[in-house]
C-alpha cells in the first residue's frame, strides 16, 4: 500500500497541533507554522513548494561538506544493507572500529582512546564524569579523591543535559536549572569586549588567565578539571579569544596537576580552519569532546577521546568496580560511524582544509563591508565562524532591547531573500558549510549585509538576482 502524502496545510496543522522545536517560542508557531523542508542538495534548503534557501548555518553548524555529499550517501547506503544497529555493549563493528582508529590518528597527539555517544551535550558529560572518576580511582589514591570539583568559564556553553549545564555559564539559558546542578568555580573568559575586568583586547586574555590561575592556585587540590570552548565561545556569540590564551590554559592546568577537558563539538572539524581547534596552539587536552559536524551533518553522533593514561585508570578486577558505567543505547551506531568514515575520507580526497583558507580570507574581506554599517557593533571571526553583533550606538555598544529581537527580525528579512540564518540574540551567526562556492559565498555576505541595513536603518533591501543554478521558485 502507497501511503497517501501529507499536504502542506495538513502538515502545518499537524505541527501547530503536536511539534515541540527546540529553543523556540511556541506561541510564535501557534499562530505561524514553521517553514517545512522538503529536500536539501549542496548548501541549499528546498520547502515544500520548491523555494530554495542558502543554509547559512550549516543546520546548526553540522552540515560540513554540504547537504546530500554523494560519498556520504554511498557510505550509508552501504552499511544498511550490513546493519542498521548492533550494540557497543559486549559487542563491536566494523564502521566503530575504524572510526576510533582514524579519529586517534588525526587528534592532538595523545588522545588514543575514543568513548562514543550521542550528541555535544552528552560527550561532555561523559568527560566530566571520566575525569571525575578518574581522580576516584588514580594511582596515586588519598588526596587525589578530593579532587571533585570543575572550573568553567564564564559565558560558556556545553550543552543542555544537567552536568553540561552546571558548567554552562550563560544565564538565559541555565539559570532556571541551577537548582538541579552542581556548582563549578567560574573563571573570568577573554571573550567579550564588555570585560568585566575592565581591561581592553587583548590583555583581557593575560587578565583572564590571571583569574584561572588564582583559582587553581588556592582549589587545586579539590578541582579535577578545567573544561574550555577553544578559540571561540560559540553559542556566547562567536566571541574569539586572544592568541596564547588556550596554551595558557593548558600551562596553568599543567602546573596545577588538573585534567584539561576541550569541547570541541562546535569548532571541530574544519571550522576555524583546522581540523580541530586545538591545533592552532598545539595544544593536547586530556579530554576532547567531538560532535556536530563528525557524521558531516548526516545522523547524530559523538564521541569523548581521551589519554592512555586516563584510560588505564579503569582497568582492574571485577570486584574493584573501575567500570565507567555509563553507555547509551545507541552508542557508536553502524550507520552513523559509516557516515563520519566517509566524511573525514571527504576531508582527505577533496583536500577541504587546503581550499578553505581561501574561502576564509575572501570571508574576511567581504566582512570588512559590514563596519559601514552604523549598527554594527563588532565582527568576530575564527575561519569558517562569523558573529555580526548588532547594537543600538556603535560608540558606547549599547544593546538593543531585548524585547525587540533585532537580530531574528534581520534572520526573518534575510529569509524572505533566499537566505536561511539563525541568530544567537542580536548576533548574526554566519557558519556556512566548507563546501558553499565563491558566488554562493558572495550571495549570502550580499543578503546578510543588505537584511542588517534594511532592519537597523530603515534602506530597503531590493531583490537579488536568483542564484546561478536552478534559481528561486515561486
Amino acid at each position: 500500500m502507497v501511503e497517501r502524502k501529507s499536504t502542506q496545510a495538513e502538515l502545518e496543522q499537524a505541527a501547530r497541533r503536536h511539534l515541540w522545536l527546540p529553543f523556540t517560542q511556541m506561541r510564535e508557531v501557534e499562530e505561524d507554522p514553521p517553514l517545512i523542508i522538503a529536500e536539501a542538495q549542496g548548501c541549499y534548503l528546498r520547502d515544500l513548494q520548491g523555494r530554495e534557501y542558502l543554509d547559512g548555518v550549516s543546520s546548526l553548524w553540522v552540515t560540513i561538506h554540504g547537504h546530500r555529499k554523494q560519498a556520504i550517501d554511498l557510505a550509508v547506503l552501504d552499511q544498511i544493507q550490513k546493519a542498521a544497529h548492533t550494540t557497543l555493549l559486549g559487542l563491536a563493528h566494523p564502521p566503530a572500529i575504524l572510526l576510533a582508529e582514524k579519529l586517534a590518528a588525526l587528534a592532538p597527539p595523545g588522545l588514543t582512546r575514543v568513548f562514543y555517544s550521542d550528541d555535544g551535550s552528552t560527550a561532555v558529560e561523559v568527560a566530566l564524569k571520566m575525569a571525575f572518576q578518574y581522580w576516584q580511582q588514580s594511582a596515586s589514591g588519598g588526596a587525589t579523591r578530593s579532587k571533585t570539583r570543575f572550573v568553567a568559564f564564564r559565558h560558556a556553553y556545553h550543552g543542555d543535559t544537567l552536568g553540561a549545564v552546571s558548567v554552562g555559564g550563560i544565564d538565559l539559558f541555565h539559570r532556571l536549572y541551577r537548582p538541579l546542578t552542581f556548582e563549578a568555580f567560574r573563571a573570568e573568559a577573554p571573550y567579550c569586549y564588555r570585560c568585566p575586568l575592565g581591561k581592553t583586547y587583548p590583555a583581557c586574555g593575560i587578565a583572564c588567565l590571571g583569574s584561572l590561575e588564582e583559582i587553581l592556585s588556592q582549589h587545586h587540590g579539590e578541582i579535577a578539571a578545567v573544561i574550555i570552548e577553544p578559540l571561540v565561545q560559540a553559542a556566547a556569540g562567536m566571541i574569539t579569544a586572544p592568541p596564547g590564551f588556550l596554551k595558557g590554559v593548558r600551562d596553568l592546568c599543567n602546573r596545577h596537576q588538573v585534567l584539561l577537558i576541550v569541547d570541541e563539538v562546535a569548532t571541530g572539524f574544519g571550522r576555524t580552519g583546522k581540523l580541530f581547534a586545538c591545533e592552532h596552539e598545539g595544544v593536547t587536552p586530556n579530554l576532547m569532546a567531538v560532535a556536530k559536524g563528525l557524521t558531516g551533518g548526516y545522523l547524530p553522533l559523538a564521541a569523548t577521546l581521551t589519554t592512555e593514561e586516563i584510560y588505564r585508570a579503569f582497568l582492574g578486577e571485577h570486584r574493584e568496580a573501575k567500570t565507567f558505567f555509563h553507555g547509551h543505547s545507541y552508542t557508536g551506531n553502524p550507520l552513523a560511524c559509516a557516515a563520519a568514515l566517509a566524511n573525514l575520507r571527504v576531508f582527505e580526497e577533496e583536500r577541504t582544509l587546503e581550499s578553505l583558507q581561501e574561502k576564509i580570507d575572501y570571508l574576511r574581506q567581504m566582512l570588512e563591508e559590514f563596519r559601514k554599517l552604523r549598527h554594527v557593533g563588532d565582527i568576530r571571526q575564527c575561519g569558517f565562524i562569523v558573529g555580526i553583533e548588532l547594537v543600538r550606538d556603535r560608540e558606547t555598544r549599547e544593546p538593543y532591547p531585548w524585547e525587540e529581537r533585532i537580530g531574528g527580525r534581520v534572520c526573518r528579512e534575510a529569509f524572505h531573500h533566499g537566505l536561511f540564518l539563525r541568530p544567537l540574540g542580536d548576533v548574526i551567526v554566519l557558519m556556512p558549510p566548507l563546501g558553499i562556492r565563491p558566488h554562493e559565498l558572495t550571495r549570502l555576505i550580499d543578503i546578510a549585509y543588505r537584511a542588517i541595513q534594511k532592519v537597523t536603518e530603515g534602506i530597503p533591501c531590493p531583490s537579488l538576482p536568483d542564484r546561478q543554478a536552478g534559481g528561486r521558485r515561486g
